[in-house]
């Protein structure tokens, strides 16, 4: 039985930290699996081009390095923590407006991709490759900060292109996603190390990616919420549906 954490972002993006630096900050915590999952953005749209001109993005240009040290460092993860590194991005459909954006994490990726295009040709690129596509923070991430609402609006006809929607981000819990009937898995969207703090996967598998994929497709994990300073585990179970959104958020 082992945490997870699977969206997570090294400075090749927007994190602070490095992905060695990462390897080690979970590692050194005793998480069974992690995955890094830079941003990519579009290249066809203001924002998309501004975050790439700003570094904040992954390019077909720096992308082979980033998979070369993700390499490196899955190795060494599994030889120093036994902990499992999956190689991800972030396909990042940013707009002016919230109903417009989404983001769409790739686990388990191997080529790059453009985030340009149909939601459907992108979660098919994804799943193509072996790969798991994941509907990133969905709702409201509770935030003052720009919302994704793009693929919640349109769930219904996508609910099938994903894997898994994101069911918590950071240290909120999304009841309406709980409830939806949707295949489920909770992340940090780590960027910073304060927000280590906050929801996490639990698995009851093997630590390997095919592994941690089944147990993914199969629904076959849990959520609790983990604090650094005390790390204790709040048990969270699918089989518990309902629960009350307040004591989620609030554990």
């Amino acid at each position: 039985m082992f945490l997870a954490d699977l969206h997570v972002h090294s400075n090749f993006s927007d994190g602070q930290m490095s992905i060695p630096e990462l390897v080690d900050f979970y590692g050194s915590r005793g998480f069974g699996a992690i995955a890094i999952t830079d941003h990519i953005c579009e290249d066809h749209t203001f924002l998309g081009l501004a975050a790439g001109y700003l570094k904040l993005s992954l390019s077909q240009a720096t992308f082979p390095l980033y998979l070369e040290i993700l390499k490196a460092e899955t190795e060494r993860a599994q030889r120093v923590y036994n902990m499992v590194v999956i190689a991800g991005f972030e396909l990042s459909k940013n707009s002016w407006f919230n109903h417009r954006s989404a983001h769409i994490l790739g686990l388990g990726i191997t080529q790059f991709m453009t985030a340009d295009g149909d939601i459907r040709d992108l979660t098919r690129a994804i799943r193509s490759q072996g790969g798991l596509a994941i509907a990133a923070h969905p709702v409201s991430t509770r935030k003052l900060e720009p919302q994704t609402y793009h693929l919640w609006n349109r769930r219904e006809e996508l609910k099938h292109e994903f894997d898994a929607w994101e069911v918590a981000s950071g240290p909120h819990y999304f009841q309406e996603v709980h409830e939806s009937g949707l295949p489920l898995l909770a992340t940090s969207d780590l960027h910073r190390k304060n927000q280590i703090d906050s929801w996490k996967t639990r698995f009851n598998c093997e630590r390997s990616q095919d592994a941690i994929f089944s147990a993914i497709r199969s629904q076959d994990l849990s959520f609790v919420f983990y604090r650094d300073s005390h790390p204790e585990y709040v048990n969270h179970h699918l089989t518990d549906r309902p629960l009350d959104a307040q004591a989620l958020t609030q554990p």
